[in-house]
């Protein structure tokens, strides 16, 4: 498997390691396997239109080998070429649903994933594709890009580097919801119970969720950085944040994870998790500060130190993630973390010395408070399959010999004994 990220070379001058630096996790890259789409083909559509197929998932399958996915901008173009003419194959007036046999493997190891006559099922793959590989891969390089390259002169990641992230995860997550709404719908469940782990419900629906999450988490830092955003929108971005993580990690555990990029991206999970419910309990002790009352002093310590305690499990937990295989990094702290990193402690400190007194005056008042629960306000965009493409209109079609369905037809009758 493998993460998105940027890559430090280690070590000594005669044996250097690279080890990768995670902003967004993403699982390993699947890229399309060569298969035979023109001979399979041949005779049922114009030749052209076979050519067009082919061409263009072999063009898929060379930028991504060729770049690892890294060639942003081609690849998209040709992912997004290849989809009006890949719906054609899913039409039924066509019945070519299940003639193809394609063929997807992993990159980095070079193995064959799956090979599946279904193409519903490259359309799955073709949108994870998108979303993991493209969006997730931008939006990722659009955060570290700035803390590699000007990390000496920048002290954090500019707002609109943020903003554009945003906007990238959200499109992402609009992928991957159309894949658990619709596109799974489509697939028969003998397939769907032998797809490839990433492709699975659970983990597309969690990774959607995981794009919000992140998403959050980076409006999250721009109300930090911004004077104009109050306590309460900043306790609630957190909260929201927490609460995205929290079904993320929910749609996760209850799946294999014993090895590989499942366990790792559990605990990528759990590290977000918990600093967002650092953050959350720092915000809420805020705002329970400026209470009048004794009792809204002592809550607020006991929040200020959760918020503390959780800190200190969120760093555990990003240790746990960096060193699960395969060994990664985390970029330098940004945004609202690195503000909590210094806030949470300081606060919780001065605010139990403060009112100490109180809090051995009544043992009781020592209840931490329970976190205010709001709508999630953050969404997928809305995606659906682009219109299929014109190269369809069978009407159009010079062909020698039956249209698709009469040669299919009679390829059946064929088949029948005597």
């Amino acid at each position: 498997m493998g993460c998105t990220y940027s890559v430090h070379a280690v070590g000594s001058r005669e044996k250097k390691k690279n080890i990768p630096e995670v902003s967004i996790f993403v699982p390993s890259m699947r890229v399309p396997g060569q298969c035979d789409v023109q001979r399979t083909l041949r005779r049922l559509i114009p030749t052209d239109l076979a050519d067009r197929i082919s061409s263009l998932r072999n063009q898929i399958v060379l930028v991504a080998e060729d770049t690892g996915g890294s060639a942003i901008p081609e690849l998209q173009r040709a992912l997004e070429e290849y989809l009006p003419l890949l719906v054609g194959l899913t039409a039924k007036d066509h019945g070519l649903q299940e003639l193809v046999e394609f063929k997807w493997r992993s990159l980095q190891d070079g193995r064959q994933e799956a090979c599946v006559a279904n193409s519903w099922f490259e359309v799955l793959s073709v949108l994870h594709m998108m979303a993991i590989y493209l969006t997730f891969l931008e939006s990722n390089l659009t955060l570290l890009m700035e803390t590699l390259a000007d990390r000496k002169f920048l002290a954090s990641v500019l707002p609109e580097s943020m903003r554009d992230a945003v906007d990238l995860l959200l499109k992402a997550a609009g992928y991957l919801e159309f894949c658990v709404r619709e596109v799974l719908l489509h697939i028969p469940p003998d397939i769907k119970n032998r797809l490839p782990k990433d492709l699975q419900e659970n983990v597309l629906e969690t990774s959607f969720i995981q794009a919000l999450g992140q998403g959050t988490e980076m409006q999250l830092s721009l109300a930090v950085g911004s004077q104009n955003a109050t306590l309460s929108v900043k306790r609630r971005l957190a909260c929201e944040q927490l609460s995205y993580f929290g079904q993320a990690h929910y749609c996760l555990s209850g799946y294999n994870n014993n090895n590989g990029h499942g366990k790792k991206h559990l605990l990528f999970i759990k590290w977000k998790y918990l600093e967002a419910k650092a953050a959350a309990y720092y915000f809420h002790g805020l705002i329970l500060d400026k209470g009048t009352e004794p009792a809204s002093h002592v809550s607020a310590v006991c929040c200020f130190l959760a918020a503390d305690e959780l800190l200190a499990e969120s760093k555990k937990a990003c240790l746990s993630f960096c060193l699960a295989v395969p060994v990664t990094r985390a970029p330098p702290l940004q945004g609202a973390m690195k503000h909590l990193n210094r806030k949470i402690p300081e606060t919780a400190s001065r605010k139990s010395q403060m009112y100490g007194s109180l809090i051995d005056q009544d043992k009781g008042l020592q209840i931490l408070p329970d976190l205010p629960e709001f709508q999630q306000s953050l969404k997928p965009d809305d995606y659906e399959l682009p219109e299929i493409d014109s190269a369809w209109d069978s009407k159009k079609w010079e062909m020698p010999g039956l249209i698709l369905k009469e040669h299919l037809n009679d390829s059946e009758e064929e088949m029948i004994p005597e």
